[in-house]
């Protein structure tokens, strides 16, 4: 009975791999070409930003709250990056740190007034969306030099997107997997009265991982226009859905504090294949968010299929 339920919850770790090697295998059946440094560099150049906008979604959903403002978000970091802190450094370093501190405040604001996260967060989103539409009203501005050389690094072997990925996960899971403070962060997921008994605050917690959101919300931004070299309100707009698919596709749960960095990095490799290999295959664009529900599907009913087979032993 043990061995089988250890096998089980393997399987279960393994899916979100499971998942990311079987898009990668159709994806070099369709273009054997991709199987190469250059090739893999090219299909990965936004996996960053979307793995970075991916864990800040992870540390909302730690907290049992979900951010629907992740993606205009990152647009309005994109705008600020293209424009004021380019034009005057100090200037937009202290309109990101104002981004960070005011998801903060919304982790504040919900918990006071005991408010859907879903709500305050969605009309966080048409704020965001707003200002970046002020700062920005058309595409344009450009990139820092300093962020378009970091975004075009060049790294024998490996290419850098992975190494990236791979370094933003491994950082995070110390973060929050092994130390002592995140025990307590993702207790508060898993069981906020026992951490409020022990005497931690929740709304200190809260707003804490709003924080540790909203900063790598702001690197999302940043390496996204340094990808592009540009900005646009709207450049972001679908990293909402990546991020919430990228976690729950790499193992992540909406309740108990149940999430996994590596797990989020390997979903959000995932949807960046799967956007590649749609274009592989020649489908529209239009089709590839459908595509990327479609996989996430298939992994939690695969998920769910596991689960019910630990329910009945």
């Amino acid at each position: 009975m043990t061995a089988l339920a250890l096998n089980r919850k393997t399987l279960r770790a393994l899916l979100p791999l499971a998942s990311l090697a079987l898009v990668l295998a159709a994806t070099f059946y369709a273009q054997p070409r991709t199987m190469s440094y250059f090739g893999l560099n090219l299909m990965l150049q936004y996996a960053v930003p979307i793995a970075l906008a991916t864990i800040a979604q992870m540390f909302i959903i730690t907290v049992n709250d979900l951010d629907l403002s992740i993606g205009p978000f990152v647009g309005l970091v994109g705008c600020i990056g293209a424009t004021y802190l380019h034009d005057t450094p100090v200037l937009g370093i202290l309109a990101l740190l104002l981004c960070i501190g005011a998801y903060a405040a919304m982790a504040a604001l919900i918990h006071l007034r005991n408010l859907p996260s879903i709500v305050v967060t969605l009309g966080a989103s048409f704020i965001w969306l707003g200002i970046a539409v002020m700062i920005l009203p058309s595409p344009g501005g450009k990139a820092p030099d300093w962020l378009k050389a970091i975004m075009s690094l060049q790294v024998p072997l490996i290419p850098f997107p992975i190494i990236a990925a791979l370094l933003i996960a491994l950082l995070v899971h110390i973060g929050l997997m092994t130390s002592s403070y995140g025990v307590i962060m993702r207790g508060t997921g898993g069981n906020p009265r026992a951490m409020a008994r022990a005497g931690w605050s929740e709304l200190k917690t809260k707003m804490v991982m709003y924080g540790l959101a909203g900063f790598f919300g702001v690197l999302s931004g940043l390496s996204l226009i340094g990808l592009t070299t540009s900005a646009d309100a709207h450049i972001a707009d679908r990293y909402t859905l990546y991020a919430i698919a990228g976690v729950i596709l790499g193992g992540g749960e909406f309740v108990g504090g149940r999430v996994s960095p590596f797990g989020a990095v390997i979903g959000a490799l995932t949807l960046a294949l799967a956007g590649s290999f749609l274009i592989f295959m020649r489908i529209s664009p239009d089709w590839q968010i459908g595509a990327q529900g479609a996989i996430l599907i298939i992994v939690l009913a695969l998920r769910a299929l596991i689960s019910a087979g630990e329910a009945r032993r």
